[in-house]
């Protein structure tokens, strides 16, 4: 260790992403004297190469779109070119920005920042090796009765189809191309998968995605899922389901792919670029985990409710302690972590069905609580109700008329068991019916509520009317 070895502190954080920097203000709220280590940049993945600059490229993709569609807004624009280095600059510039923002909060809160890899070193000890180089010179210690693990996760790899940062790329490289390939095959459509193929088929790429389940979307309603394939192809997406990718093989400029078939036969499709968006793993290398009480279980670290592991005076939270992999999940469980740490009164545990999820395609998707499929399976009796944004007034003023809300009730009680909405800006409307859930609403309360107009939310309302055979504009 070096002479800078002793710091002591009551809770030491380790990684600087939604949860770890999250969980390090509200601790110092509380009175502790909290140090945070992060190896790389603040704001984690999400903030630098993932939620925020995703969203940035995506609002781009998003306006060129309407620009090839101002006709029917009884506009004429000549001219529209893409500057990629200026698109790409753009969604930098906005991680950058939310970077230095999160550095002025921890600085504000007065938490300790030690920038560098962290490795548990014994009891309430972690060794930190400044800038990831070799430990000894430039290792410091800190101790501390409390240690926040929240390192995150990383893109996941499958054998035989390893990025190779050029022609066959993870989220990364596709956030920053150099050029716009002509053609573009995307394996996996979970949320990444179809962000990325909304993103290029937006402007102009020809875009291929490969689902090795039944569903895109595997994760959503399976009605929403089938809606939101008629539309990808309609905008002319490929898609391809029960289809394996066996192996990707560079060939001239490009990128051959074998893809086998669910049932039987196989397919070759050909590409410049490929993108990997087969889920994440992760990161739990390095840290010292050897030797200690902490259960890893399909790559992810066991904990309570809590966030504590087997270890004691360790605790994980986030992407590290698995599903579903949110930001906003992150950031609620460090809250509730550091809580419990500090003896705070009330807490209870996270609720996953609580937790809305959203993808930021076009049409956008977002949801919360339990499908159809899985309210049936847990075995309650439902009544479910659907509106359109067809039939909604502001959905057609804005000429963005595709979609559908979709309410799911437990037909005894009336309890909103699930949301599930495609559609214009429904990542923010969802957090209306996250409340509801919250706040054990039934239907009566949703149906009594006075919903402005003209708004999109409208359609939540009369999703919920539906649903108990009094729907008005259907």
């Amino acid at each position: 260790m070096s002479e800078e070895s002793g710091s002591a502190f009551d809770l030491v954080v380790v990684g600087g992403g939604p949860g770890g920097y999250v969980a390090a203000i509200r601790a110092r709220q509380l009175g502790l004297r909290v140090a945070l280590v992060e190896r790389e940049h603040l704001g984690g993945i999400c903030l630098n190469w993932g939620c925020i600059p995703t969203k940035a490229l995506l609002r781009t993709s998003e306006i060129y779109h309407l620009l090839h569609n101002l006709d029917a807004f009884g506009l004429r624009v000549r001219d529209i070119r893409i500057d990629l280095p200026a698109l790409v600059k753009r969604s930098r510039d906005v991680a950058r920005r939310l970077q230095r923002g999160v550095q002025h909060l921890l600085k504000k809160n007065a938490v300790e920042v030690f920038m560098g890899q962290a490795r548990l070193d014994g009891p309430g000890k972690l060794a930190v090796t400044a800038d990831g180089g070799p430990e000894g010179s430039g290792t410091r210690e800190l101790r501390a009765e409390q240690i926040v693990l929240a390192t995150g996760a990383r893109a996941r790899t499958l054998p035989g189809l390893e990025p190779d940062g050029e022609r066959i790329w993870t989220y990364r490289e596709a956030m920053v191309p150099e050029s716009l390939p002509e053609s573009l095959l995307i394996v996996g459509s979970g949320s990444i998968g179809v962000e990325f193929a909304s993103f290029y088929r937006d402007l102009g790429c020809a875009v291929t995605l490969v689902e090795v389940l039944p569903q895109i979307l595997p994760s959503e309603d399976d009605e929403i899922a089938t809606l939101a394939r008629k539309l990808f192809e309609s905008q002319g997406i490929q898609i391809r389901t029960g289809a394996t990718v066996r192996s990707l093989e560079p060939r001239g400029d490009g990128v051959e792919a074998e893809v086998e078939i669910s049932g039987g036969g196989s397919e070759t499709i050909k590409a410049d670029r490929v993108i990997l968006a087969v889920g994440i793993q992760a990161n739990t290398e390095g840290l010292g985990l050897e030797g200690t009480g902490v259960v890893l279980e399909k790559g992810h670290v066991v904990t309570d409710p809590w966030g504590a592991t087997g270890e004691p005076g360790i605790y994980a939270i986030g992407d590290l302690a698995g599903p579903p992999w949110l930001a906003h999940k992150a950031s609620h469980e460090g809250v509730l972590c550091v809580e419990r740490i500090a003896g705070v009164e009330g807490l209870r545990p996270l609720d996953p069905k609580e937790i809305p999820s959203c993808t930021y395609c076009r049409p956008q998707i977002a949801s919360v609580g339990l499908t159809e499929r899985a309210a049936g399976e847990a075995g309650y009796e439902v009544r479910v109700g659907r509106f359109p944004f067809q039939a909604n007034g502001k959905a057609i003023a804005l000429g963005d008329r595709d979609g559908l809300v979709k309410t799911i009730f437990c037909a005894r009680t009336g309890e909103l068991l699930g949301a599930h909405m495609l559609g214009a800006e429904v990542t923010e409307l969802i957090q209306g019916f996250a409340i509801a859930r919250k706040l054990e609403t039934t239907e009566h309360e949703l149906m009594q509520t006075v919903f402005p107009h003209p708004t999109l939310s409208e359609a939540m309302h009369e999703s919920v009317l539906d649903a108990f055979g009094q729907v008005i504009h259907a």
